[in-house]
């Protein structure tokens, strides 16, 4: 969005819901005016122009009466029948006039009204230029800002709460906590600085506790990243093994649906497919794959080698093995292959027995183990058919995709990577004036100090570059 492309209190309107047919749709607008504008093409002006805040009108949308020659006028055209919720200047959501036109919920009507107010003064609203206009008039901070569009991408109950959080303004209460304890200790040593009591260095009666517990506060900030960071953008696991393992059937009772052909017979999966499922929260795209085996089949050779690509690239394996059969050839020499990789660059792999419904209990317990054991993250045993153990696979996968990610959803988690960026900043500042103040004069660490409020600053907005904010809310869709 180019935000220095229009007047901020130019009157603006845009579509709100999905153009799809369904029972409601929501045209809003927002500017100087922008009540008065409506009025003119409302069925009752007066009691539009006299509702207060927050406050619903009923009446009938249509077009302004035109005069056609002298002595003769078009009729108003009645365009459809609608709710207005009007919003005062400053208590809305942009802190400007606002007007929330709820009509039927048709495509044609909701573009019939919302090409009728931009016929009578409205312009077309920019990419989030709604929430733009909620943080230049100070009604929200970034993160807040960058929270709306979470909450409108998040897929899955997890995710929306931890947007709720940053919504409600937890991120923007913690930087405002450090930023407290890094402008006591710039003032402290200001005051020491400007006004010393001889002329002796004042290192040794500098307290280090604030800057110490900024410190621990930011990096406690910049680690939550790599936790909210699976919630936001989800992870990849991909479904592999031999033909006939029961991938497909799997896949689909993650799904709870028939989304994949099962069959016996083998290479019937040629290609991968993919659909999101939720892992105990954490959006993840599931891949089901074409079986991997030795094959003549040129098309399936194909599917073979993508599914060796999508392995690659995936964030946790999940390697299918039929329990009711004897372990093939083709099984053990995967796992050879796996264990022979370096560490650092083989995706987390959990061995899934399946078919273990067709098991005794002694057979389950007495499944052959894998020399390459070790390499594995942790092993499950489950019938994909029936449904037994789905549970315990969905845990596993979560415990996986989390290990090494975990922060307690109580705290405040960064909610973006420019928001990382910054407090990374700030943090490296904060460190180097707690190294300067021990082996120097502490009017040394004041311009430290000074950068890390100015990149905090950056984090909620307050010291924001142009080029920031332009990519904040060119992610927004518009109407928001």
């Amino acid at each position: 969005m180019d935000n220095t492309g229009y007047t901020p209190e130019e009157p603006i309107a845009a579509i709100a819901t999905a153009l799809a047919p369904g029972a409601l749709g929501i045209v809003r607008c927002s500017g100087k005016a922008c009540v008065s504008l409506l009025a003119r093409v409302f069925s009752r002006p007066k009691a539009l122009l006299a509702a207060a805040g927050n406050s619903l009108v009923y009446g009938w949308l249509q077009e302004p009466a035109k005069a056609v020659t002298q002595h003769e006028v078009q009729p108003t055209t009645r365009i459809d029948e609608v709710m207005v919720g009007v919003y005062r200047a400053p208590k809305s959501f942009t802190g400007e006039d606002m007007a929330e036109i709820f009509c039927h919920g048709g495509v044609s009507v909701v573009q019939a009204v919302y090409h009728l107010l931009l016929q009578n003064g409205f312009r077309v609203a920019e990419r989030g230029e709604f929430t733009f206009r909620a943080y230049i008039n100070g009604k929200t901070d970034l993160t807040r800002a960058e929270a709306v569009r979470e909450i409108i991408d998040s897929k899955t109950d997890v995710s929306r709460s931890r947007a709720a959080g940053r919504l409600a303004g937890s991120v923007y209460n913690a930087i405002d906590d450090i930023k407290k304890r890094i402008i006591d200790t710039l003032a402290s040593l200001e005051v020491e600085i400007e006004y010393p009591e001889d002329e002796e260095t004042i290192s040794d009666t500098f307290n280090p506790e604030n800057l110490e517990q900024a410190a621990i506060d930011l990096e406690a900030l910049s680690k939550s990243w790599q936790s909210e960071k699976i919630y936001q953008d989800g992870a990849r696991v991909v479904l592999c093994g031999r033909t006939n393992a029961g991938k497909s059937s799997l896949f689909n009772a993650l799904l709870k649906e028939d989304r994949a052909i099962v069959s016996d017979i083998e290479g019937t999966t040629r290609d991968w497919i993919e659909s999101w499922v939720d892992f105990g929260g954490i959006p993840t795209r599931l891949f089901d794959t074409a079986g991997l085996r030795e094959t003549e089949d040129v098309i399936e050779q194909r599917g073979v080698q993508r599914t060796r690509d999508l392995a690659e690239d995936a964030d946790v394996l999940l390697y299918l093995i039929d329990a009711s059969a004897p372990v093939h050839a083709d099984d053990r020499a995967f796992f050879k292959a796996y264990a022979s990789r370096p560490q650092d660059v083989r995706p987390p792999l959990i061995l899934v027995w399946n078919k273990t419904d067709t098991l005794s209990e002694k057979a389950r317990a007495d499944l052959p183990p894998f020399p390459e054991a070790a390499c594995v993250a942790t092993v499950v045993q489950l019938s994909a058919k029936k449904g037994g153990g789905i549970n315990v696979l969905c845990d596993a996968v979560k415990a996986v995709l989390a290990k090494g990610a975990q922060t307690n959803r109580n705290q405040a988690g960064l909610g973006s990577e420019r928001q990382k960026r910054a407090v990374d900043d700030a943090l490296e500042s904060v460190r180097h004036a707690l190294s300067l103040t021990a082996e120097y004069t502490l009017d040394a660490a004041v311009q430290d100090l000074e950068d890390a409020l100015d990149a905090l600053g950056a984090v909620t907005g307050d010291v924001t570059p142009e080029d920031v904010l332009d990519s904040v809310f060119s992610h927004f869709c518009v109407g928001k």
